[in-house]
């Protein structure tokens, strides 16, 4: 394993990662408190979740192309620029000038996510190397991590909201990526996962069966996620039960790093008792996914239980959801073909970016419509479709499930 390789890019994932958790939350509580509703906070994410269907089509391509070290500089550099051009908006311009402004500088944020985790996570399958069956492991790793960096970003957003204001706090992000990239740049000087051929624009599209439904499936995981995640559950913990900025971004931290830790030690988890069929496991999570959702939306319908569903029966959705994204994440890699990683791997990213887009729409949608009730029967709706779409997965390549029996054993 080229530990080296894979501690430089792990580590300008983490930097990027804290930065985007918080901007979200920043984003999204400054906003609200302007008076914006639930629907214009959605489309503020909305060019976001687009660009990374698209920066992860054709980011995929430019890595297997110019190599993976420079898409993640490039997503690196883009968050710098994002960051400071929100800095200059003013809460003094119309409402629909603002939102157009703050959608354009989010979608340079989302083209820089993407370049950075495609960049990250196809780096993986180079760096684990071939002998020590360590893909599952290293990806549950850089995955969980990841995600555990992601809610300090949230809570980091939010304290520094309240205690910086909005341009500061955007300000001294830049400040910290910089710091990232310099170092990145002059640290990780070899090409990484550069296709030993030139392949063409439609290789993007082409996929196999295998990637096609596994693709499929994370579209409704991650929509099933952030049809609550993204807008209705902040705006309800912050009007229904006036939570204040510091305790709302302390939940969702918290939510978000439990979930990244469980996602972390996913492989050890699901390995308990020995040996395990990833795909089996796939089918059986995707359906406890969809039963626990059906319960929190029943308790939140209940008024009684609202608030025990939203706030324990959310954190068993997301250890659920934490095992289901992680086997997903393995399954990618152990299905894609080893010269066209970046490709396969971008192709899958963005389903999984088509999957926020649009549960990022309907949680303001559903939530305007029917509260936060309402947007958790949606959630529940899509992780039932996840599971049916799980059963048509089919086996891994012969000699992924050889290594991953013997890493098991």
């Amino acid at each position: 394993m080229q530990l080296r390789n894979y501690a430089l890019v792990t580590a300008g994932y983490w930097a990027f990662t804290i930065t985007d958790g918080a901007l979200r939350l920043l984003v999204l509580l400054h906003f609200h408190d302007l008076g914006y509703s639930p629907v214009s906070l959605a489309f503020l994410f909305l060019l976001y979740e687009f660009m990374g269907i698209v920066t992860n089509l054709f980011g995929g391509w430019v890595g297997a192309r110019r190599g993976l070290n420079q898409t993640l500089l490039a997503g690196l550099s883009l968050q710098i620029v994002a960051l400071v051009i929100l800095a200059l908006h003013s809460p003094a311009w119309v409402e629909w000038v603002s939102v157009a402004y703050v959608m354009g500088a989010q979608a340079m944020s989302g083209v820089a996510k993407d370049l950075t985790k495609m960049s990250s996570k196809s780096a993986v399958k180079y760096v684990a190397g071939d002998g020590d069956n360590a893909l599952f492991r290293l990806v549950a790793v850089l995955t969980g991590s990841k995600n555990a960096l992601k809610g300090v970003g949230f809570f980091l957003g939010a304290a520094l909201l309240a205690w910086l204001g909005y341009d500061t706090a955007l300000f001294a992000m830049a400040g910290g990526i910089t710091v990232a990239l310099v170092a990145v740049t002059i640290l990780l000087n070899e090409d990484i996962g550069r296709s030993s051929k030139k392949p063409p624009l439609r290789s993007i599209l082409s996929k196999s069966d295998a990637i096609n439904r596994l693709s499929a499936a994370r579209f409704f995981l991650f929509s099933s996620r952030d049809i609550w995640f993204v807008v209705a559950l902040p705006v309800f913990l912050d009007e229904i039960l006036g939570w204040s900025f510091t305790a709302t971004g302390a939940f969702l931290a918290a939510w978000v790093i439990g979930y990244g830790v469980v996602q972390s030690v996913a492989p050890q988890v699901l390995r308990r008792r020995g040996e395990i069929d990833e795909i089996a496991a796939a089918r059986s999570w995707a359906f406890v996914l969809g039963v626990v959702s059906a319960l929190i939306a029943l308790g939140v319908t209940l008024d009684d239980l609202r608030e025990a569903a939203v706030l324990g029966g959310l954190i068993v959705f997301g250890i659920v959801f934490a095992l289901n994204s992680s086997l997903h994440s393995y399954l990618i890699l152990a299905y894609a073909g080893d010269d066209d990683v970046s490709m396969d791997v971008g192709f899958y990213y963005s389903a999984n970016a088509s999957g926020r887009l649009v549960g990022t729409l309907l949680s303001g949608l559903l939530y305007l419509g029917g509260g936060l009730e309402l947007a958790m029967w949606g959630s529940a709706a899509f992780a039932v479709l996840t599971w049916l779409l799980t059963l048509r997965l089919p086996p891994l390549p012969t000699d992924t499930a050889e290594a991953s029996a013997a890493s098991a054993g």
